[in-house]
Formats: structure tokens, C-alpha cells, sequence
């Protein structure tokens, strides 16, 4: 991906001049996005010396997550500033693409050394002898460059609502979040899979040819009865009771296979049989086999991981597709340690990962011995238990590998992950963006979303929102109303 999109990245000012700007990065957006630093054009960028005294505290934290951030953000630094001396690092150093080789659009990377600015003797800065001070230091760069010199439009950017707030009482005049790794600007238009059509779907449909290839029938329409945006494995559905998945797409013309809902309806793999169209049309994802990658995105008791699990006992033990089946999830920090905590990988991971046990005992609940059958069924299926941190530099294959909770995953994590799978593998990612506990990530930047919208057109992949919540009548009424 091409990081160099500066008209994407922040909101326009209302400044007859933007073409001359300054941007002044906060610490909290290289560890968010360590190559920052390359999105913004032509224009100059400032690290004040606060930011990379951060970076260098930061980079040995126990937390490997955010410390690996910091490491690469000062390794770029310093490849950008390698070569130069103290007076082109204070003035501005050329940025080269590291995606790019065309060098006519680059900016220019300085470090500020704002430990020579005090509110003692600049009265109009923030003090700095306070406590958390830090945020008034990068500040005052920003307010001291906005001063010096007014040809040049000086942007604050971080991603602290509340240094924001503190910047704009303080007189600066344009401060912004960052939003290079948003890939939309409401969460509302994220891709769920699905195409609702009001009335009859073929209504619209001027021409129409069917054929039967092997046991589906398909119908060939033109590509203008579908909305625009339209992708690879995305479901038609209509009032009527049409359901079709999109199988061909071109400019011209679009293959719909039809899908007969009670067939979809009374599908059943390992027990069980889905609850809602939702969870139908999920399941006939899953069962693609040319599909790499599942994406199930949902309210929490919609039925993701369930669904999910009972497929890939299906496909291992009686479709004998996979050898073994990987199950990991985003853990909170003070698990990362969990290489120091006696016990197997599975034991460590047995406190994150008790909802599959769980999905596993109601699959197994009508069995004369639902406890022998979980065990047995974990030693037949061959059912691992990751850390997501062992699974980075690991190839998987011949494995369905299920990635929970990824709402808490940024998009540099789900990479490295996707990243792993082998030859003959499925992932299958799940996800509630309504249940983030990372403070550093929104629906918005979160990596799922991220995944969502770069991987709906990818034809392996598939995509379905599910949007009934089936756990309960109290789940439901919970998830709707608190």
C-alpha cells in the first residue's frame, strides 16, 4: 500500500495557503503507524527531541506489541537521517519513499530540539516542570513554528483527543488525528457481505441468460443491476426470498449463483443447522472451498465462533480437507508474558481462550459423555491453542486456523498473521467491533476493519456481517439496549 496519500490523510484547513506545511507528529502516531513519517507528500515533517526520547524509553517495554512499534519507527529515522549532520537534521533532510522510487514528490524529516524552550522564558507556552509535561513540550514546538514564521501552515498531529483539545486552547491553529490507516470515514459504511434489495431483485434486471454449471445455476445480468461497489462472494438479497452470490464480476456483466433458501436454511455440518439467514449464508461461505479466508463479523452471541468451530471439525474430520486446527485470539498486554507462566502453550492459553471450550461443550452437550467427547474431539482434530506472538515467522499449512477477537488487532498484527498461511489452509477471522479493549484502537482503525475493506475484493476471500444475536433473549436484549 501506497502511504504517501496527503489529501486522505488529514481534513483540508480552511488556509488560502496549504501548500507550504509543517506537520509535528506526536509519539502515540509512529507507535500507531512506525512509517509515518513517509505520509505526508511533499511537505515537511518535525519529530520533536520529546518524541524520540519516548521512542527510545518505550522500545524496551515488556509490552513487545508497542516496544516493536517503537524499534521500527527508529530504525527509519535513522536510515532517513544516517547520512546527515546536525545542521540538515535541524533544517530538514529529504524522506524517500520506501515504496517508491520516484524522489520528486518527497518531503523533508526534522528533529526540533525543544529542550531549548521553556514557559520561564516564553510566557505564551505551556509549562513544562509539571507533571505528564511531555504533551506541553510537542506542543510548544508546534506553537514556536507557527510563531516563526506565518508562510507556513503548521499542523499538529496526534492521536490524544485530549493534547488535542490542550493545542487548540493553547493558540494553535490547526491540529488533526491521524487518519492514513483509516481505509473509511464512518464505521456505518463498512462492507458487510451482503446487498439488500428492496421488493424483487428482478425488477431491475433487463436481460437475463441461465445456465447449470455441474449442480448451481447460475444467471448472468448486467453488471448494472447491482449496486456500484459491488465484489466477489457478496450475497443479493431481495424481499422476495432471492438469494444469490456473486460469482463472476466484470464492467459489463455479473454471475449470481442462485442459492435456494431452504437448502441454505437446513444445511448442517458437525450437528448443527443454522438459526437465521445470517448464519445460513455464513456457513455457505465457510463451505467454499476455494475461499482462503473467512471473515465473520458480528454482535457478540451471533453465532461467529460457534459457526466457525463446528465447520472446521467438519472439514478435518469428516471432509479430511486439514491435519489440524490453530485457534489464537488477541490477549491482553499481561498476557504477553505468558511464555514465563508454567504449563504447556494450551494451559497459558486456556484463561483467553475458554469460549471455544465452551462452543465445544454445546456441541458436544447431548452426547451420553460431553466431557469425553471434548477431549476426545480436541485430540482427533488436532486443536492447537496459539499465542499470536508464536505464531509470527511460522508457516501454517494444511491447517484452518481461527483468529477470535480481532476488533483488538491493528492492521500490522492481522498482516503478520495472514502472512503465515500456507499451502492448503483456511483462515477464518472473527470479530465484534462494538467490544474493542485496546485504548489505541477505534472501529475505525481497527485492523479488522482494515482487513474487512482491503481483502472484500479479493476473490479467496469471503465476507459476512451476522447480524441476529441467537445466545439468548437477555444477550440480545443486552446487546441492543446498554
Amino acid at each position: 500500500m501506497n502511504s504517501r496519500l496527503d489529501p486522505l490523510l488529514l481534513e483540508e484547513t480552511n488556509s488560502p495557503d496549504t501548500a507550504n506545511k509543517a506537520y509535528v507528529l506526536d509519539t502515540n502516531v509512529l507507535l500507531h503507524d512506525p512509517m509515518a513519517v513517509h505520509a505526508f507528500n511533499e511537505h515537511k515533517v518535525v519529530i520533536p527531541m520529546t518524541v524520540l526520547e519516548e521512542l527510545d524509553q518505550i522500545k524496551d517495554r515488556r509490552d513487545k506489541d508497542v516496544s516493536r512499534e517503537a524499534r521500527i519507527a527508529i530504525g527509519n529515522i535513522d536510515k532517513i537521517l544516517a547520512d546527515a549532520d546536525t545542521r540538515e537534521i535541524q533544517e530538514g533532510v529529504e524522506i524517500f519513499s520506501p515504496v517508491s522510487l520516484e524522489h520528486s514528490a518527497s518531503g523533508t524529516l526534522a528533529v526540533y530540539p525543544d529542550q531549548l524552550l521553556s514557559h520561564e522564558n516564553e510566557s505564551k507556552f505551556l509549562r513544562t516542570n509539571i507533571q505528564h509535561d511531555n504533551d506541553n513540550r510537542i506542543i510548544n514546538v508546534a506553537l514556536k513554528l507557527q510563531e516563526a514564521d506565518e508562510d507556513v501552515l503548521v499542523i499538529l498531529v496526534t492521536k490524544d483527543i485530549n493534547m488535542r483539545l490542550k493545542a487548540k486552547g493553547s493558540g494553535l491553529l490547526h491540529v488533526e488525528d491521524y487518519r492514513n490507516d483509516k481505509v473509511l470515514d464512518d464505521i456505518d459504511l463498512l462492507a458487510t457481505g451482503t446487498q439488500e434489495v428492496e421488493g424483487n431483485f428482478w425488477d431491475r434486471v433487463e436481460t437475463v441468460t441461465t445456465v447449470q454449471e455441474l449442480r448451481s445455476t447460475l444467471h448472468e445480468v448486467p453488471r448494472s443491476a447491482l449496486e456500484e461497489g459491488s465484489y466477489l462472494n457478496q450475497f443479493v438479497v431481495d424481499e422476495s426470498g432471492f438469494v444469490g452470490r456473486i460469482t463472476r464480476l466484470d464492467e459489463e456483466k455479473a454471475a449470481l449463483q442462485d442459492l435456494n433458501h431452504e437448502i441454505l436454511m437446513s444445511q448442517r455440518v458437525w450437528g448443527l443447522t443454522p438459526r437465521n439467514l445470517d448464519q445460513a449464508l455464513a456457513l455457505n461461505l465457510l463451505r467454499q472451498q476455494e475461499l482462503d479466508l473467512n471473515i465473520l463479523v458480528g454482535p457478540a452471541g451471533s453465532g461467529k465462533t460457534l459457526l466457525a468451530l463446528a465447520f472446521g471439525l467438519h472439514a478435518i474430520l469428516e471432509e479430511k480437507r486439514y491435519n489440524k486446527l490453530i485457534v489464537a485470539r488477541s490477549t491482553p498486554p499481561i498476557a504477553e508474558d505468558i511464555g514465563f507462566l508454567p504449563g504447556t502453550e494450551e494451559e497459558k492459553m486456556a484463561p483467553w481462550l475458554a469460549a471455544f471450550d465452551d462452543n465445544l461443550e454445546v456441541l458436544h452437550g447431548s452426547d451420553e459423555s460431553p466431557y469425553g467427547s471434548v477431549e476426545y474431539v480436541k485430540e482427533r482434530a488436532n486443536i492447537q491453542f496459539k499465542s499470536l506472538n508464536f505464531m509470527r515467522g511460522r508457516s501454517f499449512s494444511n491447517a484452518y486456523i481461527i483468529i477470535d477477537e480481532a476488533q483488538g488487532l491493528t492492521q500490522f498484527q492481522l498482516k503478520s498473521i495472514i502472512t503465515r498461511v500456507g499451502q492448503n489452509s483456511k483462515i477464518v477471522i472473527l470479530g465484534n467491533l462494538a467490544q474493542i479493549d485496546n485504548k489505541y484502537i477505534t472501529p475505525l482503525t481497527s485492523g479488522l476493519t482494515y482487513v474487512v475493506e482491503r481483502f472484500k475484493n479479493y476473490p479467496g476471500s469471503g465476507l459476512m456481517h451476522i447480524n441476529g444475536i441467537e445466545r439468548s433473549h437477555l444477550a440480545a436484549f443486552a446487546e441492543e439496549n446498554l
